[in-house]
């Protein structure tokens, strides 16, 4: 699938992505990646007595996989030239194993850079569970290319 130029972005606009379910492997595989072995990830039995009875996805494994599941969409393909800021991000409630979480995108503002050949599309991002309950949100920066001429 071709991604979407700039001119097909408007404020307003509103995307949502499929699903992923966090998974034990997930985790554990994010641990490896960053060296961040804190047992309330990667030890059940510490996990259980904590406030969330059990083990919790990093919160930066949430926004890399809502992050995966936007490039997955295909409305980027191609057309990404990079993710330019994430703002404002709110890490609301964990991830636990066995959640499918997916993201909601409301494009709130574009902004014509032409020396680029494109421009920034801002937009405000929302991770929700299977039970529709807001995990994480913020405001994502985006620079996107335009329609060749």
């Amino acid at each position: 699938m071709s991604g979407l130029y700039f001119e097909e972005f408007t404020a307003g606009q509103k995307l949502n992505t499929g699903g992923r379910t966090v998974s034990e492997d997930a985790i554990f595989s994010f641990a490896g990646l960053t060296g961040d072995y804190n047992p309330i990830h990667t030890n059940a039995d510490f996990a259980k007595k904590t406030q969330f009875g059990q083990r919790i996805a990093h919160g930066l494994l949430g926004l890399s996989l809502a992050t995966g599941l936007i490039m997955q969409t295909g409305f980027l393909e191609g057309t990404v030239l990079a993710f330019r800021e994430i703002t404002e991000w709110k890490f609301v409630k964990p991830f636990f194993i066995g959640d499918t979480i997916y993201a909601e995108l409301t494009i709130t503002e574009t902004k014509a850079l032409p020396r680029i050949g494109g421009g920034a599309i801002f937009a405000a991002i929302v991770v929700k569970n299977q039970s529709e309950e807001i995990c994480q949100r913020g405001t994502l920066n985006l620079l996107v290319l335009s329609k060749p001429k």
